[in-house]
């Protein structure tokens, strides 16, 4: 491909502790999510080059996760092999006169329940969008990269995963109707944000999440039953109970917040938390955790969300007996992002 004219890096953090998940979904039709956008984000970076004469397959996508590589024609895309950033090529009306190369790269297992693919969709549609006139907001891009879920994939989709790796920071998303939403973030003291992300803990049980029957059976249960739904306005009423106690400073009603969304996923279908995630969550309470929330829809596999005691000591013991559960579960890193999607330009060397 020679030497590229352009370098583009986009970057989408993951989200965690979605409190109130399950009423952002058509069947809910009016909600409210309190999430939390984390470090470590999807990097994904593109370089550009002219294309010169016709050539086909002009889009090389590196998968690093994967080792995998995607060879791309725009207009002539059958989605097989990685269908959510193939949908993104194909909906993003990319220019003839160029070819790109894209790597991208995840520090977090797919099928971790946070959010994971909404964040790879929305980093590839960022960067992918400085290639056309105009730019997207971050509504926008996030709802360009739920259209590609629902509509160009078909599949069930919520809208907080997107907005929160379009905003950031912690999201307090208000559905009146869906998919309509309004965003607003919370901006806490430097002192209580730093407390925040020094006691949250984020889990990983050990495979992969993914759709269940269970999951089927719960979305049939609420599908026929009406929005106000005792079930989900609980569920609702938790996002509301998270927001109020950060913004009172109170870590103690926000854990309490924690643990109730986490008893209403369970009241849905006991099935949502899985054994090993009652494991982690008693050896989190025997060490003085605050809260815990099992990380969106809850099931097999998945992420736990933990608020942990204030003695970083007493924390790092009860990650270790957490990771001695079982042979994959293991503790990942987190920091919390005070942005949502970046996009920039790298100097061509």
């Amino acid at each position: 491909m020679g030497k590229p004219v352009r370098v583009i890096n986009s970057v989408a953090p993951i989200r965690i502790n979605d409190l109130g998940g399950w009423t952002d979904t058509w069947f809910a039709e009016y909600g409210a999510v309190l999430n939390i956008g984390v470090y470590p984000y999807i990097q994904c970076q593109m370089a550009v080059f002219r294309a010169r004469r016709a050539v086909r397959e002009r889009v090389i996508i590196d998968v690093e996760n994967y080792g995998a590589r995607l060879a791309l024609e725009p207009g002539r895309i059958v989605y097989d092999e990685h269908p959510l950033l193939e949908a993104a090529v194909d909906i993003m009306r990319i220019p003839k006169n160029i070819q790109i190369r894209v790597n991208i790269y995840s520090a977090v297992p797919g099928g971790c329940s946070t959010g994971t693919s909404a964040s790879v969709s929305l980093a590839l549609i960022g960067a992918l969008d400085t290639l056309t006139p105009g730019r997207m907001t971050p509504a926008e891009a996030a709802a360009k990269a739920h259209e590609i879920e629902t509509v160009k994939l078909r599949q069930q989709c919520g809208i907080q995963d997107q907005l929160c790796a379009a905003y950031g920071g912690i999201c307090y998303i208000q559905m009146d109707r869906y998919p309509k939403a309004s965003v607003s973030q919370l901006w806490l003291p430097n002192s209580q944000w730093w407390e925040l992300e020094n006691r949250l803990c984020l889990i990983y049980m050990g495979r992969t999440h993914s759709s269940s029957e269970v999951h089927k059976q719960v979305i049939a249960e609420l599908e026929d039953n009406t929005p106000q739904n005792p079930k989900l306005q609980r569920l609702r009423d938790c996002a509301e109970k998270g927001k109020n106690a950060l913004y009172d400073g109170d870590l103690r009603a926000f854990g309490r917040a924690m643990i109730e969304n986490t008893e209403a996923q369970g009241a849905l279908h006991a099935a949502l938390i899985s054994s090993d995630m009652k494991q982690a969550i008693a050896v989190a309470k025997a060490h003085g955790a605050l809260g815990w929330k099992v990380n969106g829809a809850g099931g097999e596999g998945g992420s736990l969300t933990i608020l942990a005691a204030r003695d970083p000591a007493r924390k790092r013991r009860m990650i270790r007996e957490i990771e001695s559960i079982g042979p994959r579960i293991a503790n990942i890193p987190i920091y919390l992002s005070r942005y949502g999607l970046r996009v920039w330009d790298s100097p061509v060397e």
